[in-house]
């Protein structure tokens, strides 16, 4: 460990593995994006299963959370913890915004007519609340999708991943591991049926009391169970950990829908369990893993480096890519794969640019503002 000088705070080393881990599930993000508007619904999207990468990111954020910050707080305020938590986040949350932005009016297509219509004084108001990671309500909804963050779609899970931060700051990290236990089976049950009910947990992403329970399903137990785990795993020594648990990921983010629309229940069921029980598991195991090469190591540091800027910055190139599709019916997946190749490697680049062009020079700066 070494004494990070800004804050006086120890500095512990990362779990490589975990790392990697979140770049893997954030590159299936990406071709779950890419494979979405190919679907005409739930049942036949190609990457079945890529939205539940949410619930292990908000796993793996619980996870690093406590095992980052559960010691400290006898020299660290929860100003602090939120100075840190702002510097590590918001860089991000803000070019993400400002690219959608920039490419808001060049998507305009079939499936969004009225894009032009929007005066830029309300796609700037849409753009600056959007640096806050706070929601805009139905009024300011400019694309028409219905999203809380209408210029980049996936700022939904950082407004709960907010939400997660300030119940942990400011109540829940205080909680024994008992009572914590007990949180977590409620949170569980309540996932489960969620699931189960609606045949998924997609959803959370529009500002309704519909959408924002689910939302808060979705991070209640994924984030709290990855705290309870940091306080009560004691990791062995796996070899082979990144390559089985990235195998387990894929497998599991890729998997085809359980169940026809008949049977939504079924896919709740697979669900329920991936998100309860086998990422747990794969958190626990990748935390227990052993680098065995310095190649491994290298591709460890490069995915967990790319895994949140690729989160932030994918989604503006994304909506250009669902215009195209919108504006040409009938697109196959052969005709449209050359296209997502494409955007699968530009959204990668732009991602390892804007983490050394933009996100550790801004992060390095505010670091020492906030300090």
């Amino acid at each position: 460990m070494r004494t990070d000088q800004t804050n006086g705070l120890t500095t512990k080393p990362h779990y490589p593995i975990l790392d990697g881990l979140r770049g893997v599930a954030a590159i299936i993000v990406l071709t779950f994006h890419l494979a979405e508007p190919l679907a005409t619904g739930h049942l036949d999207i190609i990457v079945n299963h890529g939205y539940l990468a949410v619930d292990f990111f908000f796993l793996l954020s619980g996870f690093v959370i406590g095992y980052a910050y559960d010691d400290r707080w006898h020299q660290m305020t929860v100003g602090n913890f939120f100075k840190r938590r702002i510097e590590r986040l918001q860089p991000m949350v803000v070019l993400g915004m400002t690219l959608g932005a920039i490419g808001f009016y060049f998507t305009d297509s079939t499936l969004w007519p009225l894009i032009h219509t929007v005066p830029v004084w309300k796609m700037i108001l849409v753009m600056l609340i959007g640096y806050t990671i706070l929601p805009v309500p139905d009024r300011l909804d400019i694309r028409g999708w219905e999203e809380m963050h209408p210029l980049n779609s996936v700022g939904w899970s950082l407004f709960f991943e907010y939400v997660a931060n300030i119940l942990y700051a400011i109540w829940i990290r205080k909680f024994s591991k008992t009572a914590l236990s007990i949180l977590v089976g409620i949170a569980a049950l309540a996932l489960a049926h969620l699931a189960i009910t609606n045949g998924d947990v997609s959803g959370g992403w529009t500002l309704n009391v519909a959408q924002v329970r689910i939302g808060l399903t979705r991070t209640m137990y994924p984030f709290f169970a990855g705290l309870l785990l940091s306080r009560i795993a004691k990791p062995t020594l796996i070899k082979n950990a990144f390559l089985w648990c990235s195998l387990l990921v894929a497998i599991v983010l890729y998997m085809p829908r359980i169940g026809g629309a008949e049977s939504v229940w079924m896919n709740g069921v697979y669900e329920s369990f991936c998100i309860i029980i086998v990422f747990p598991l794969i958190v626990y195991f990748g935390a227990s893993g052993v680098m065995q090469t310095q190649i491994e190591n290298r591709i460890c540091k490069f995915l967990g480096d790319i895994s949140y800027p690729l989160y932030l910055v994918h989604y503006p190139l994304v909506y250009f890519y669902v215009a195209w599709i919108s504006n040409h019916k009938g697109i196959t997946i052969v005709q449209a794969w050359p296209y997502a190749l494409l955007i699968l490697a530009g959204a990668i680049v732009l991602a390892y640019a804007a983490l050394k062009w933009y996100d550790e020079p801004v992060r390095k700066w505010l670091r020492k503002k906030l300090a």
